[in-house]
C-alpha cells in the first residue's frame, strides 16, 4: 500500500510536481465551465472566473478536504437566477444585491462549520437531493437551449415556458449558430471514444471551445451583417460572441446590502446556503470514495473554508463556492495527492484569463451554452429516472415530487416539501402511530457492543431513516478502521435508502482498510424492487422468489448446479479487470455456479456504476466468471459497434495495452503481451469468439470475464450462450 502523502507545506514540497500536472488538466476544464455557469446565471462571465480563482486559492488555505476542487457549479445557477428576478427593483443593482446575499450566506456557512453542524447534511434524503438536482438540470437545459439555437432565454420565464419557447423557435433557429452547437454536442458525446491521443491532449470542454473559433471566422461573427440561408435571412455579428471586458480589474463588482431587510433577500441567502452546503458536503464524501489513499474529509472544517471563500468571492463579484465533482474526479485521476493542487488550478486560471482574454472574446456564446445543455440533460436524463425507479417506486415519488415543487416554487420549498413527502411516506409504510413512529427513530434502542474476539456487533432497531441517520452514523463511527463487524437490521421496522447508502459505503471503507463488515437481518424485509438500496419494510415471512429468480433456479437445477439469491463474492476482486476499474460493482445477486469441476463456472447478476457525477448512472448486467489454475495473457476483446467500424475509435484508448493486429472478425483486441497472445489465441479460439456473439471478453491473467451485453440482465438464451462458450473455451485451453 502506498504511503499517505504528508500534509501542509511538507506535502507541498514533496508532491508539487504531481499536483501541478493534475492542476493543469483541472484548470483547462474549469475555464470554459466557469464562464458557462456565469453566463447561464445571467451574470458577467468574469463572475465565474473570479469564483473559480478564489475557490482554488482561498479555500486551500483553510479546508478539510485533500483532493477536492472548489469553484462555481451548476447547482448555483437556478439560485442566482431566482435571486436576480426576486430582487430586481429597477435600479440595475440586482446582481449587487445577490452578491450581498452570497457574502452573508458564506458567513452563515462559516458559523455552521465552527459549530460543527456539517453532519446535519446527512438528514437530507438522497432521493430528495436527486430531485433538486434534476430540477436544476431542467432549469439549465431550458435556459440554455435557446442560446444554443441562436436566441436568448427570458430569465423571468419559468423553465417549462422556456422549453415551450425553444420548440416554437426551432423553425427560426440561426443555422450558423446551430452548426457550432451541433459540432460541440458531437464532441461531448463521442470525445471519449476517439482513439487518437492528440484529441486527448485537451479535455472535452476545451475542444468544444477551441473548435468553435474557426466557425466564428468562417461565418464572420466579428461584423454585424445579414446572411441568407435557403431563402431565409439571419443576423450574424458580435452579439453572438462572448463579451470579455477590456480590463479584468474593471469587472470587479461589490455587494449592495440595500435589500437586507426584505423577504426576497433572505430567501435568496438561505437558498444559497442550503444548496451550496448540501452539495459541497455530498461531493466531499463522494471524493473521499475515489481518493486512492482513502482519507476522510473534515466536513466541518471544509464547510468553514468554503464559507470563507464564498464571502471573498461575493465581495469581488464572484459566485458562491462549491466543491465540484467533475473537476475533483479529474484531479484525482490525474495523480493529485494533496490540497495544493486546488491552489495551483486557481493560480493557473488567473494566468489563463490574463493571457487568453483576447482569444476568449472570439468564442461564440452557443459553445458555452451547449456545454450546459449537455450538463443539464445529464442531471435529468431518462437514465436518472430509471435509476431512481430501480431504488423503489417510493423513491421515484419523492424524486418527482421534489423536482416538480422546485420547478414551480423555489429550491427551499422544493427541498423541505420533498423531505415532508418522504417523512409522510415512511409513516405510512411503517404502519405505526405517529408518536410511536418518532419514538422508534429517536429512542430506538440501537446499540454497539464489542465481542470477546475483538469484533463488533451493531444492532439497529426501530425506524432507520434519514431523521435517525446522525445517531446511526455516530454508532458506526465508533467501529475502528480495519475492524470486523456485523450490522444487524433484523429488529428494524423500516430501513430507508439514505441509511442503506451510508451503511454500504462504510462497508466498502472498512474493506479498504482490511476490515470485514457483514450486513444482515434483511431476509424478513420486503421492498418495492430488488435493489439493495430500496427501502426495506419488516414482514413476518421471507420474500418469495420473483419470476426471473424461479427460472434461474430451475435452470441451475437442470444443470445440477447451485443457485444463490445473495451470493458472497469478493467485490474488490472485480477491480482486477479493466472494465470494472472505472465502473465499481455495487452489488451482486442471483448466482448460478458449478463448484464441483476443476474449472468452476459462475454466472452472476452485478450492479455497477458508470460515470463520475455525484449520482452516476447505475446499470445491471449478468457476467460469466471462470477462474483458472494457471496464467494466461491479459487481454480485452470487445465486439465492434457501428462507430468502431466507420471510425478509428475505441473505448480503451487510455489503457496501456497494445492493439492486436490479427483479431477475430468484428472484434477489437488489446493485449498486454502480443507474443504471448499469439501463442494463446489459436484459430479454434478465434472461431469460437466469432460465433459466440458475446459483447465483451476479458482476461486479468488468472480469470476470464464475459458478458453478452454491457447494460442488461441476461435472459435464458443468454445464459445458455455464456455457458456453452465457457464450456467450449475450457475444452480448447485444456488441449
Amino acid at each position: 500500500m502506498e504511503i499517505t502523502p504528508k500534509k501542509g507545506f511538507k506535502g507541498l514540497i514533496e508532491n508539487w510536481q504531481s499536483d501541478m500536472i493534475a492542476a493543469v488538466s483541472v484548470a483547462l476544464i474549469a475555464l470554459p465551465l466557469s464562464i458557462g455557469i456565469a453566463l447561464a446565471a445571467d451574470v458577467p462571465a468574469m463572475a465565474g472566473i473570479f469564483s473559480a480563482i478564489v475557490g482554488g486559492v482561498v479555500t486551500t488555505l483553510y479546508r478539510g478536504g485533500h483532493v477536492s476542487v472548489n469553484g462555481p457549479a451548476k447547482g448555483v445557477i437556478a439560485v442566482i437566477l431566482l435571486g436576480l428576478a426576486a430582487m430586481d427593483d429597477g435600479t440595475g443593482q440586482e446582481f449587487n444585491y445577490v452578491l450581498a446575499a452570497i457574502v452573508i450566506s458564506g458567513g452563515l456557512q462559516v458559523v455552521l462549520g465552527l459549530l460543527k453542524l456539517g453532519r446535519f447534511a446527512d438528514i437530507f434524503h438522497s432521493s430528495v437531493i436527486h430531485g433538486i438536482l434534476a430540477a436544476i438540470g431542467i432549469y439549465i437545459f431550458a435556459k440554455q437551449i435557446l442560446v444554443a439555437l441562436g436566441s436568448n432565454s427570458d430569465s423571468s420565464n419559468g423553465a417549462i415556458q422556456n422549453l415551450a419557447d425553444s420548440v416554437l423557435y426551432l423553425p427560426n433557429a440561426n443555422p450558423f449558430v446551430v452548426i457550432i452547437s451541433l459540432v460541440g454536442l458531437l464532441l461531448l458525446l463521442f470525445h471519449s471514444k476517439i482513439s487518437y491521443r492528440f484529441f486527448h491532449l485537451l479535455p472535452t470542454p476545451m475542444w468544444v471551445i477551441a473548435l468553435s473559433i474557426p466557425f466564428v471566422y468562417g461565418f464572420n461573427f466579428f461584423e454585424d451583417h445579414i446572411v441568407s440561408f435557403f431563402g431565409k435571412t439571419y443576423e450574424v455579428g458580435p452579439a453572438l460572441l462572448l463579451d470579455m471586458p477590456d480590463s479584468i480589474w474593471k469587472s470587479v463588482l461589490h455587494p449592495n446590502f440595500g435589500m437586507i431587510d426584505t423577504i426576497e433577500f433572505w430567501t435568496t441567502t438561505l437558498s444559497i446556503l442550503v444548496i451550496t452546503s448540501i452539495e459541497s458536503l455530498a461531493i466531499a464524501k463522494a471524493v473521499d470514495k475515489i481518493d486512492p489513499y482513502k482519507r476522510k474529509t473534515d466536513l466541518n472544517k471544509d464547510l468553514t473554508g468554503i464559507g470563507l471563500s464564498t464571502m471573498v468571492a461575493g465581495c469581488i463579484g464572484g459566485l458562491p463556492i462549491i466543491a465540484v465533482i467533475i473537476r475533483s474526479t479529474v484531479n484525482v485521476h490525474n495523480g493529485a495527492k494533496t490540497k495544493w493542487s486546488n491552489m495551483y488550478q486557481g493560480l493557473l486560471l488567473l494566468i489563463f484569463i490574463l493571457v487568453l482574454s483576447p482569444i476568449l472574446g472570439k468564442v461564440p456564446l452557443c459553445a458555452f451554452a451547449i456545454l450546459l445543455v449537455y450538463a443539464g440533460f445529464k442531471l435529468a436524463s431518462p437514465a436518472v429516472f430509471k435509476q431512481i425507479y430501480s431504488h423503489g417506486i417510493e423513491q421515484l415519488i419523492f424524486f418527482i415530487g421534489t423536482m416538480v415543487l422546485t420547478l414551480y416554487t423555489n429550491l427551499l420549498i422544493g427541498l423541505f416539501g420533498g423531505l415532508l413527502l418522504a417523512l409522510v411516506s415512511h409513516m405510512f409504510l411503517a404502519r405505526v402511530s405517529i408518536p410511536q413512529f418518532f419514538k422508534m427513530i429517536f429512542n430506538s434502542g440501537s446499540n454497539l457492543v464489542m465481542k470477546p474476539d475483538g469484533s463488533y456487533c451493531l444492532k439497529i432497531r426501530g425506524i432507520a431513516n434519514f431523521l435517525g441517520l446522525i445517531k446511526i452514523n455516530n454508532l458506526v463511527a465508533q467501529i475502528p478502521a480495519g475492524a470486523n463487524a456485523t450490522i444487524d437490521l433484523s429488529e428494524s421496522r423500516l430501513v430507508g435508502t439514505t441509511v442503506l447508502e451510508d451503511l454500504y459505503d462504510f462497508q466498502k471503507i472498512q474493506q479498504n482498510t482490511g476490515g470485514n463488515i457483514k450486513i444482515k437481518g434483511l431476509d424478513k424485509h420486503i421492498s418495492s424492487t430488488n435493489h439493495k438500496l430500496a427501502t426495506k419494510i419488516k414482514v413476518d415471512a421471507v420474500e418469495p422468489l420473483n419470476r426471473r429468480q424461479n427460472k434461474l433456479k430451475e435452470m441451475a437445477e437442470s444443470y445440477g448446479w447451485d443457485f444463490q439469491v445473495e451470493p458472497v463474492e469478493d467485490l474488490e476482486y472485480f477491480k482486477s479487470f479493466y472494465f470494472f476499474k472505472s465502473r465499481p460493482i455495487e452489488a451482486e445477486s442471483n448466482c448460478i455456479s458449478d463448484p464441483n469441476k476443476d474449472l468452476p463456472i459462475k454466472l452472476i447478476d452485478v450492479t455497477f456504476e458508470e460515470g463520475v457525477d455525484i449520482f452516476p448512472d447505475e446499470y445491471k448486467t449478468t457476467i460469466g466468471l471462470l477462474k483458472l489454475p494457471f496464467s494466461i495473457p491479459k487481454f480485452i476483446i470487445e465486439k465492434k459497434d457501428f462507430l468502431d467500424k466507420v471510425l478509428p475509435i475505441s473505448e480503451h484508448w487510455d489503457i496501456d495495452y497494445s492493439v492486436y493486429n490479427n483479431p477475430p472478425n468484428d472484434y477489437i483486441v488489446k493485449v498486454s503481451d502480443i507474443e504471448a497472445m499469439d501463442a494463446f489465441l489459436t484459430d479454434k479460439l478465434k472461431v469460437l469468439i466469432e460465433i459466440s456473439g458475446l459483447h465483451h471478453l476479458e482476461s486479468n491473467g488468472q480469470a476470464i470475464l464475459i458478458f453478452s451485453n454491457n447494460f442488461v440482465l441476461a435472459q435464458a438464451k443468454d445464459y445458455i450462450k455464456m455457458i456453452q462458450f465457457i464450456e467450449n473455451f475450457k475444452s480448447i485451453i485444456k488441449q
